[in-house]
C-alpha cells in the first residue's frame, strides 16, 4: 500500500529519522496559517510547496490547468497562497502518472532546507527493500541523490552501494558506517548518516514495509542529515498488525475499479489491453494472459475470483470488466478444483441476464469438476456466450472475437 510523502515523513519522525518539516493543507485559505506555523517552528523564511500524489517526478511534472510544476519554491509568506493555488485541485502529469495525470487534493508546505552555510548542500539516495533472490533486506545508497535510481543503475551502476542485512542478526554498526564511508561523508555528517540509517532501518522493519526510498537524503550546509522526500510502500499482508497504518490509505489515489473489486473480495489489476479476463487462481491468470497475447490480443486486466467463485462474484467481476471501455472481448477461464464448473456456469448465465445488454463477445473455458455439465449449461442458455474445453480452443475463439 502506497502512502503520501507527508504520511511517510510522520512515520519516519516517530522512529527518530530527521525530516524536512512541513504542514499539509487541502485548501489555499489554510496556506498562510500553515506557513506561519512552520516559520514559528523552524524559523524558515522560504517555503517549498509540494503536491501530494502517489507518483514520483513531481518536481518535473506539470499541472495541466496552470502550467506549474508539482514542487515549487515560495520565497516569502505572501507567495505561499499563490503557489498553492497553482497546484492544489489541478491535474499533475509526471512520467509516472501517464498522460491522464493525478488530481492534487493536498499539498505539503515544507521548510526550505537548502540554506547557505559553511558548505554546499549535497543530495544522496537511500533505500531499503527486500532482495527476494537472496532472502535478505538490502540497503541501497548512492551519491547521485535527486535522480531516478533506475537511471543511475542503468548509466552508472558503480555508483550504487548495496549492503545486505543478515536476518538472524539485523543491521550491524559496521554496516551503517560502511555505507556512510562509501558516500564520502566525514565528521558530523558521517555520524548523522550512521544514526539516520539505523533509525530508517528500524522504521522499515517495525512497520512491516516492503520498501522505503528516501530521495533525496540531504546533507545540509551545516552537516545535518535530513529526509527531504520519502516514498514508503507498506506490505498489505501485514496491515492487520498495523491498524493505524491501514487508516493512511487514500482511496482517491487508487484505480476506482481496483477499489470496487477489493470491496467484492476480488483481486483485480487494470492493464492496458483489449481482452478482459476472469480466472480463479493467480497461476492460471498468468497463463490466461499468455493465451490472450498468443491469440493476438492484449490482456485488459488481471482478475482472480478465488476458489469460492459463485454467481455474486462472477457478476461483480463482469461489471468491473465491462466498465473498462477498452475491453473488446471477455475470456473466463475456470479450473474446477474447489469450485464446481456447473456452479460457475450458472453464475455466468445469471450475471449475463442480470446485467443485460452485454455487447462484447464472451468466451467461457471450464475445466475440472463438472466441466461438461458447465459447458452444457452455457450452450443451452441461448445467450451469446461461447464455451471451450481446452486452452487452444479458447485462444482461437478469442482470436475470432477480435477479428
Amino acid at each position: 500500500m502506497n502512502i503520501h510523502e507527508y504520511q511517510a515523513k510522520e512515520i519516519l519522525k516517530s522512529y527518530g529519522v530527521k525530516i524536512q518539516h512541513g504542514v499539509v493543507v487541502d485548501n489555499p485559505e489554510k496556506a498562510i496559517a500553515a506557513a506561519k506555523e512552520l516559520n514559528k517552528e523552524t524559523g524558515t523564511e522560504w517555503f517549498v510547496v509540494k503536491a501530494q500524489i502517489h507518483a514520483g517526478g513531481r518536481g518535473k511534472g506539470k499541472v495541466n490547468e496552470t502550467g506549474s510544476n508539482g514542487v515549487v519554491l515560495a520565497k516569502s509568506l505572501e507567495q505561499v497562497p499563490e503557489k498553492v493555488k497553482g497546484i492544489l485541485g489541478g491535474t499533475l502529469v509526471t512520467h509516472q502518472t501517464g498522460a491522464e495525470g493525478k488530481v492534487v487534493n493536498k499539498v505539503l508546505i515544507a521548510e526550505d532546507v537548502y540554506y547557505p552555510g559553511e558548505s554546499e548542500p549535497k543530495e544522496y539516495y537511500l533505500g531499503i527493500l527486500l532482495d527476494r533472490a537472496k532472502g535478505k533486506n538490502v540497503i541501497m545508497a548512492s551519491t547521485e541523490g535527486g535522480m531516478d535510481i533506475e537511471e543511475v543503475a542503468a548509466n552508472t551502476p558503480e555508483k550504487i552501494i548495496k549492503e545486505w542485512i543478515e536476518p538472524s542478526v539485523g543491521l550491524q554498526g559496521f554496516q551503517a558506517r560502511k555505507v556512510a564511508f562509501a558516500l564520502g561523508l566525514e565528521g558530523n555528517a558521517f555520524k548523522e548518516m550512521v544514526k539516520f540509517i539505523f533509525s530508517l532501518y528500524k522504521a522499515y522493519e517495525s512497520t512491516d514495509s516492503s520498501m522505503f526510498e528516501i530521495n533525496p537524503v540531504l546533507k545540509t550546509s551545516d552537516n545535518k542529515i535530513l529526509a527531504v522526500d520519502a516514498k514508503v510502500n507498506l506490505d498489505e499482508n501485514a496491515l492487520y498488525r498495523h491498524k493505524d497504518l491501514a487508516e493512511l490509505r487514500d482511496l482517491s489515489e487508487e484505480d476506482p475499479l481496483e477499489v470496487e473489486a477489493g470491496k467484492s473480495g476480488l483481486n483485480y489489476v487494470k492493464l492496458e489491453g483489449n481482452v478482459g479476463c476472469m480466472v480463479n487462481g493467480a497461476g492460471l491468470a498468468m497463463a490466461t494472459m499468455d493465451i490472450i497475447k498468443i491469440s493476438g490480443g492484449e490482456p485488459a486486466n488481471f482478475l482472480d475470483v478465488g476458489g469460492g467463485a459463485n454467481a455474486e462474484t462472477v457478476e461483480s467481476g463482469f461489471r468491473i470488466i465491462l466498465k473498462d471501455p477498452n475491453v473488446k472481448a471477455i475470456l473466463i477461464n475456470i479450473f474446477g478444483g474447489i469450485v464446481r464448473c456447473d456452479r460457475v456456469a450458472n453464475g455466468v448465465v445469471e450475471a449475463y441476464k442480470k446485467i443485460g445488454n452485454i455487447s462484447v463477445p464472451i468466451i467461457v473455458r471450464l475445466q475440472g469438476t463438472n466441466a461438461e455439465e458447465g459447458a452444457k449449461i452455457i450452450e443451452d442458455s441461448g445467450l451469446k456466450v461461447s464455451s471451450a474445453i481446452v486452452l487452444k480452443d479458447a485462444a482461437e475463439k478469442v482470436k475470432e472475437a477480435l477479428a
